[in-house]
Formats: C-alpha cells, structure tokens, sequence
C-alpha cells in the first residue's frame, strides 16, 4: 500500500469537510500528532482507526484506497455510481429496470 497516497486522500477528504487535524483525531479518538503522520505518508492506521477514518470523514474505503487497489467490486461500485450521477431521470428508470431483469433471470 502506497502511505504517502492514503495519506493525501485523507488529508484532501478531512480539507473537503472543514476540519482540522485536530479535530480529526479528536473524533477518531487518536493523537493529532498520529494523524499527522498518517496524512504525511509515515505510518499506516489501524483498522479499527481507518474505519473510524472512513466513517466520519463520510468516505468509503475504496475511495481511500482507490490508487492501490485492483478492480474489484468496489471499485465497480464507484464507476456505476458516476455513471448514474450523469444519467438523467429517463436513463436511472431504464438502468433500473435492466438490472432488475438481469437479477432476476440469473435466480
């Protein structure tokens, strides 16, 4: 896993909700000084302190992970989902009902 780029994803995502270091850690429950290393690249977090992470900065871990990870159905996920945010009204309802139709015929 590439730190330095975990690191800038977090620190771009807490900039993006308007909160400090400080105040990051605070809600992850760990040392701003750690979170600063985390955001600089040097150390990697925890689990539990990157679920925390993702949780209150309000991202998935794809997005955090996005430069390291290979395709895999989260990554599938994201790329569905911009598709979908440029779709209007009449494509979402077509796309929809494709789906459902392609789900229920491999039951």
């Amino acid at each position: 896993m590439e730190k330095l780029l975990l690191g800038k994803r977090i620190k771009e995502a807490r900039n993006a909700r308007h909160l400090t270091a400080k105040q990051l850690a605070e809600l992850c429950h760990i040392d701003d000084t750690f979170l600063r290393q985390i955001e600089g690249g040097t150390k990697l977090p925890s689990l539990p302190v990157f679920t925390d992470l993702c949780n209150v900065l309000g991202v998935s871990p794809a997005y955090l992970l996005k430069d390291s990870l290979t395709k895999n159905e989260y990554a599938e996920l994201g790329e569905l989902s911009r598709l979908w945010e440029q779709a209007g009204p009449d494509k979402i309802e077509m796309a929809t009902a494709m789906v459902r139709a392609a789900l229920e015929h491999l039951k």
